[in-house]
């Protein structure tokens, strides 16, 4: 028996490998301390044997809500993603894992690597309308990259896109990688008709070295890149500072954040109600936008999500808040759940890779619906 982290976005510590029936592991927090709950790492074992992982210390994780009625998930080919018998008592998260293969990849939820990433940016470049731009480095000597797909129409909106602000929530690279192949499939209707409106500014990856890293929310020296927006540095989130000045160049239209939540098992959106800026023209972009986006996917809902901030009390930290109220446009944060979708529950997979990007196309339609009247 052996397990191993020692690999893109691995995190796991190994503290007892003794018993099978009582594995006992740990997951390492981010640089800094203040933040852990992303696990991904392999076990190799022997075919038929039941083995039983004890994370010891689930009880001083982030975010203690998202342990609740959750299950982690486990590939043995890194492709097919389902999920695992899970359960929190205790302060400890128990996995159960019976193997019909050798080797089996667990994580919190299905694994973005940054060799994927690469390859995602490979693939589209030869498309004629994409142009890739390395917005400057970060931390780690990283590439932050910019896809742009359009032309150089500066009459057009702006449609910004944002993903992995938070490097664990891999599921908002998976919506990215969904949305642009449909944004560039020659057969979308909805593409080409936003195509003629407006050009996209996409960053798939907001914060590579926290993915690289196996962090949960911080970058390569534990800064939080969704708490920068207001005053980012080069010398703690240069992420948030070069898309800015990225921003400060093209102007913003209309801003997507995506994001994933630990606790709540909903899809739903965090607009920027309380910023000091929000108007009727704004709200009524947001109120169309969301309800266009009901009736594109049957996965999203607006009944549950986060407490609206009152007005003039947002915190202008966060990105949907801080560029709303900058550019004066429709922004909101896209939120998708760690665990299953529960009106529309999946026993095997859960919220899973292939429902993330099926919602990266549905959200297109929403965009449809409003960007003739972002401005």
């Amino acid at each position: 028996m052996r397990i191993t982290a020692n690999f893109d976005a691995g995190n796991i510590d190994v503290i007892d490998l003794e018993n099978k029936a009582d594995i006992q592991l740990a997951i390492r927090p981010d640089v800094g301390g203040e933040f852990f709950q992303w696990f991904n790492f392999r076990l190799e074992g022997q075919v038929g044997e039941q083995y039983v992982l004890n994370i010891m210390n689930a009880g001083e994780a982030s975010y203690l809500e998202g342990w609740e009625n959750y299950q982690a998930v486990a590939s043995y080919d890194r492709q097919h993603w389902f999920r695992l018998p899970t359960s929190y008592k205790d302060g400890k998260l128990t996995i159960i894992a019976d193997l019909d293969y050798e080797t089996i990849q667990i994580a919190y939820f299905a694994p973005y690597s940054y060799e994927r990433h690469q390859d995602l940016l490979a693939a589209i470049q030869i498309h004629p309308l994409v142009t890739l731009e390395c917005l400057g480095e970060t931390i780690d000597k990283r590439d932050l990259t910019l896809v742009k797909i359009g032309d150089d129409d500066t009459s057009k909106r702006s449609i910004w896109i944002t993903a992995r602000q938070h490097p664990g929530e891999t599921m908002a690279e998976w919506l990215v990688e969904g949305l642009m192949h449909s944004l560039l499939d020659s057969d979308n209707a909805t593409a080409k008709r936003l195509l003629d409106s407006a050009n996209f500014y996409i960053v798939p990856n907001m914060n590579p070295d926290g993915s690289v890293r196996g962090h949960l929310r911080t970058n390569a020296v534990g800064t939080n890149l969704n708490r920068e927006w207001s005053n980012p540095s080069l010398e703690k989130s240069p992420e948030v500072f070069y898309v800015i000045n990225k921003m400060e160049e093209t102007g913003v239209d209309l801003f997507y954040d995506v994001h994933g939540d630990e606790a709540l098992p909903y899809v739903f959106l965090a607009g920027s109600q309380g910023a000091p800026g929000y108007n009727e023209r704004l709200a009524r972009l947001r109120d169309k936008f969301s309800e266009v986006l009901t009736l594109a996917s049957a996965d999203f809902q607006s009944e549950v999500g986060y407490e609206v901030d009152k007005f003039g009390e947002a915190n202008m930290t966060l990105a949907t808040n801080w560029v709303a109220e900058r550019f004066d446009c429709l922004a909101n944060t896209l939120e998708m759940p760690f665990k299953d979708n529960d009106n529309l529950p999946d026993a095997e997979t859960g919220w899973s890779p292939a429902r993330s990007a099926r919602f990266g196309e549905a959200s297109l339609i929403a965009m449809l619906a409003v960007v003739d009247d972002l401005r």
